[in-house]
């Protein structure tokens, strides 16, 4: 198993991606062309709790992350998909916005949450070797509402998330119903 240095909300090189600001739209999954990239928003269900979250998938998506952003609603996030399970590491390179990491398994379930600080370029490394997803969120999100380890992350959802960017979401170990 391959120990991944996923730099979230930076990217050493960076990548010149922009994040695009969209106008807030209702939860319903999107579709269509506006799905296929990171900016489009998806609903997920954490512990019982509606998040709105942009989906980063690809290499250059996780790099860039939350990076530069400033614009996250109370209750808006990223997910960051791997193929894998692996031990996490994120930092914090030119975000300005406090966030909470949560790692989670394939499963869908929280295992550690972890405050990260603005512009703070200090690894953030997840325990556990066997996580497959991490969540950022606004910081304090996982406390306000009452989420702790153990709690689920909507595989579902995720999953058509994911296939509406035309990923496949057995591909990353999510083996959630759906179309």
């Amino acid at each position: 198993m391959a120990l991944a240095l996923v730099l979230a909300g930076c990217a050493k090189g960076g990548d010149g991606a922009t994040q695009a600001s969209p106008a807030r739209t209702d939860a319903k999954v999107a579709t269509g062309a506006e799905a296929k990239g990171v900016e489009a928003w998806f609903p997920l269900t954490v512990g019982g709790k509606a998040l709105r979250v942009q989906v980063a998938v690809l290499e250059a998506e996780q790099q860039r992350g939350l990076m530069g952003r400033r614009d996250l609603e109370p209750d808006d996030g990223m997910v960051f998909v791997y193929p894998a399970p692996q031990q996490m590491s994120f930092w914090m390179r030119n975000t300005p916005t406090p966030l909470d990491i949560g790692f989670f398994r394939a499963d869908g379930t929280l295992g550690e949450v972890y405050p990260l600080y603005p512009y703070d370029e200090t690894a953030v490394r997840s325990s556990g070797l066997d996580y497959t997803l991490a969540i950022e969120t606004n910081q304090g999100w996982f406390a306000k509402h009452g989420i702790k380890p153990g709690a689920k992350v909507d595989l579902a959802q995720l999953a058509d998330a994911l296939r509406a960017r035309g990923f496949r979401p057995e591909r990353y170990g999510v083996r959630a119903a759906g179309p």
